[in-house]
């Protein structure tokens, strides 16, 4: 038989003034790997019998990708990235309509798409923070892999583009002018890029987003492909006209590596891919717990920068149904507190033995979450 432990989201406890709920400390704090609670002795067993009537709290944001979406940091290096990159492109833009260097157009193009996509990004972010409702129960957090569409589309853009006028100028050579301006441009996109790079990721480390610092070295590498853009000044420079539009397509590969490294990300998020190395750790970490015999099927998914698990596990059919309740908010409580971006667990428990033997079991498969269920009404 088998019970269903709903995700204890938003787990907000009725607190006594002065007091944490059910004997626990307060869990308005964020959370660290290695916290524990002591569910040892009476205190504890009377913690389990308050569990079956109320949900637990886990609040852990600052342990989880949606350290972006909450914070309001985050959302600034957004704004501040969009605004210093759009610059940075424009600046660009001037010198390559005075030049006509299509090196430098494609790591304009290319810097106009990381800009851009800060924008779908904020308005995901901005989404994800509303709360579930009726039809969307599990909330918003999805709209970042529509923004990640969006994002894909505007990189292939850019490299098209980039590709097109690069394959152009190969087939009818044009002289480039004002080379040391392009030579001064290709620097400030770097500058540009690596000033954007070490922003990201000094924030994002510090609100905790693993999103965010990947962000900031992808923006690093952008940098370096405006480097490149030097290289073919240097060569115009030295009389080879094919130097500006070969680098061109130097320039359109790098924006297709991103490409190809984007859509596969955005592709895995849609087929509700882990990294097995995840379930690996979960099946650890649930396999510790007290009163878990066997660790059943484990699947994890993502929901915006937050994971979302389902787990099964066998107890004992003896179990009472405060005991089975408790193995359950356990298995959850240990889930959400060390495993990375995790927020929601949905614990699924079954006896050993012969089915049907124990009616306490039997019972507890089916009613140890009610009071969960009823908690959160």
């Amino acid at each position: 038989m088998s019970d269903r432990n709903t995700p204890h989201e938003p787990h907000g406890h009725d607190r006594p003034p002065g007091g944490a709920p059910d004997g626990h400390a307060d869990h308005g704090h964020p959370h660290t790997r290695g916290h524990g609670h002591g569910h040892g002795g009476v205190r504890a067993r009377l913690a389990r019998a308050g569990h079956a009537l109320t949900p637990h709290s886990h609040d852990s944001a600052d342990r989880t990708d949606t350290a972006l979406e909450s914070s309001s940091r985050g959302m600034r290096v957004l704004g501040v990235s969009f605004a210093v990159l759009m610059v940075t492109a424009a600046a660009q833009a001037v010198i390559v309509a005075l030049s006509g260097s299509v090196a430098l157009l494609g790591d304009t193009l290319h810097n106009v798409a990381d800009a851009l996509t800060a924008v779908p990004l904020a308005i995901a972010f901005s989404l994800g923070r509303r709360a579930a409702t009726r039809r969307f129960t599990y909330g918003y957090g999805r709209a970042e892999d529509l923004a990640g569409i969006v994002i894909v589309a505007v990189i292939a853009a850019s490299a098209a583009l980039a590709g097109y006028e690069a394959v152009r100028r190969l087939l009818a050579p044009e002289n480039v002018e004002a080379l040391g301006w392009v030579a001064v441009a290709g620097v400030v996109g770097f500058l540009g890029n690596e000033w954007v790079a070490r922003y990201r990721i000094r924030v994002g480390r510090e609100i905790g987003s693993a999103a965010l610092v990947a962000d900031g070295l992808h923006a690093r590498t952008d940098g370096f492909t405006s480097l490149a853009v030097l290289l073919g000044a240097g060569g115009a420079a030295l009389g080879w006209r094919l130097a500006d539009p070969v680098v061109g397509l130097l320039i359109t590969a790098a924006i297709c590596f991103v490409l190809r490294d984007a859509a596969g990300e955005i592709y895995h998020r849609l087929m509700d891919a882990v990294d097995p190395a995840l379930i690996e750790q979960a099946e650890r970490i649930v396999g510790t717990v007290e009163g878990v015999k066997r660790v059943g099927s484990i699947r994890l998914r993502w929901v915006g920068h937050a994971l979302r698990a389902e787990v099964d596990i066998v107890v004992g059919h003896e179990l009472s149904l405060v005991r089975a309740h408790a193995v359950a908010v356990e298995t959850e409580h240990r889930l959400i507190h060390e495993l990375p971006r995790l927020r929601a667990a949905t614990v699924h428990t079954d006896p050993d033995g012969p089915e049907g033997t124990d009616h306490h079991a039997v019972l507890a498969g089916h009613t140890a979450v009610t009071g969960a269920w009823r908690g959160e009404g």
